[in-house]
């Protein structure tokens, strides 16, 4: 791919980020100029509170807030509109369904399966939905060399007192893509539910979440170019029309009295508030961006990035890389560490040479534990990213051992 996407994004050309090396892509990914435009012209033009007025603003408020819900459900493959629900990000959508689901299906006995990958916005609300209920938490391991999980896990831990899978659909420390549709399959065959946290895949692979069969599927709009503070969770229409409401209050109810409250049809039912309509403009307009793009180039573009990026980490001594060496099966995300130095000191000393990686445990402590690392290094890439940036970084990379005192 040549990067005539680049030039869209105003970050790179601005004075504050000369020479800036962007490799972050996996915590938050930059906003093209047509995504900025989209929001600002909301504000300018469009500005009133959706779904409340009767009047032409708020009319055609309401039109750019719904649109925007369509062309999500038409990026994922949804088969209706109101199978999406717009809210903060995956952590929140994930919330809502330990919250609306969990609590209210889980009981005594009960085993709710994850994954030792996990993003802790996956394990945390499950952990409190099993502690509430009295459910059991059962773990999936992973191959510490492949970073894959064996389909032994699978098949010895999901069974007749499953009564939700969730899992990861793309490792955001390993780059790992896990089997959902097969595991989808396995979990209906006991009458489980899958629930899938998209926020690492919905940017870097084609989504079906009817082809997967998935039951729910939650994502971030800031990782595919989006604003922050808009996410979207799909779940079949069947589930969400049994579930009570995670938030009441202003728009998602139908009637009030003293005493109880109808609640609105689908999906409203789980949008209580003011909506974030600017964020929605812009999340619609991220897609079609994405879209223009092509999510084969998309895909492609990673895996190049990223096994060039894995070939000059191997010539580089005491560099370890989490997960497999493969580097098209990493969805363009490359995690590792350094023999000696610590991965904040190796950040700090790589932003010297405005090049961003993230270091830390990435929100995924338990699978730190497991790989024997409590703090690692991460460099991930996106369609706008260039072999000339993984050059220099490469380069850069190889003196900090030099920089810390180790020698060549």
């Amino acid at each position: 791919m040549n990067n005539q996407y680049r030039q869209d994004f105003p970050i790179f050309s601005s004075a504050e980020n000369k020479n800036l090396v962007y490799l972050d892509n996996a915590a938050t990914t930059q906003r093209p100029a047509q995504v900025i435009a989209a929001v600002t012209k909301f504000y300018e033009t469009d500005n009133a509170n959706p779904l409340r007025g009767l009047y032409g603003l708020s009319v055609r408020a309401t039109e750019v807030y719904e649109n925007a819900r369509h062309t999500a459900a038409r990026f994922i493959h949804a088969a209706e509109d109101c199978e999406i629900i717009f809210t903060r990000n995956a952590t929140e959508s994930l919330n809502l369904v330990a919250y609306s689901y969990g609590l209210s299906t889980l009981k005594a006995g009960d085993e709710v399966v994850v994954s030792v990958m996990e993003h802790h916005s996956n394990l945390l609300p499950w952990q409190m939905a099993c502690r509430r209920t009295g459910a059991k938490l059962v773990f999936l391991e992973c191959d510490k060399k492949t970073g894959s999980i064996p389909p032994e896990e699978f098949t010895s831990k999901i069974g007749p007192q499953t009564k939700i899978v969730a899992l990861a659909h793309v490792s955001n420390v390993l780059g790992t893509t896990n089997p959902i549709k097969a595991v989808a399959a396995l979990a209906h065959r006991f009458g489980a539910v899958i629930v899938v946290d998209g926020a690492q895949s919905a940017p870097h692979l084609q989504v079906d979440v009817q082809n997967l069969d998935v039951d729910f599927f939650a994502f971030s709009g800031h990782k595919l170019c989006a604003p922050m503070g808009i996410g979207v969770l799909y779940a079949k229409k069947r589930l969400l029309e049994n579930m009570p409401p995670f938030l009441t209050g202003g728009e998602m109810i139908e009637y009030v009295t003293r005493e109880s409250a109808t609640y609105a049809e689908l999906p409203h039912k789980f949008e209580a508030g003011t909506v974030n309509a600017a964020g929605a403009a812009g999340l619609a307009a991220a897609i079609r961006y994405i879209q223009s793009v092509g999510m084969k180039n998309i895909i492609d573009h990673d895996n190049k990035l990223a096994s060039l990026m894995i070939a000059g980490m191997q010539s580089i001594p005491g560099l370890r890389i989490l997960g497999t060496t493969d580097g098209t099966k990493r969805c363009g995300i490359v995690t590792f560490t350094l023999d000696g130095v610590h991965p904040h000191d190796m950040a700090s000393l790589l932003d010297t040479d405005a090049i961003a990686v993230r270091a830390g445990h990435h929100c995924a402590q338990p699978l730190m534990q497991y790989m024997g690392t409590p703090s690692t290094a991460r460099a991930s890439v996106y369609f706008y990213n260039t072999e000339d940036e993984i050059a220099y970084f490469i380069d850069k990379l190889k003196n900090v051992r030099k920089e810390m005192g180790y020698g060549a």
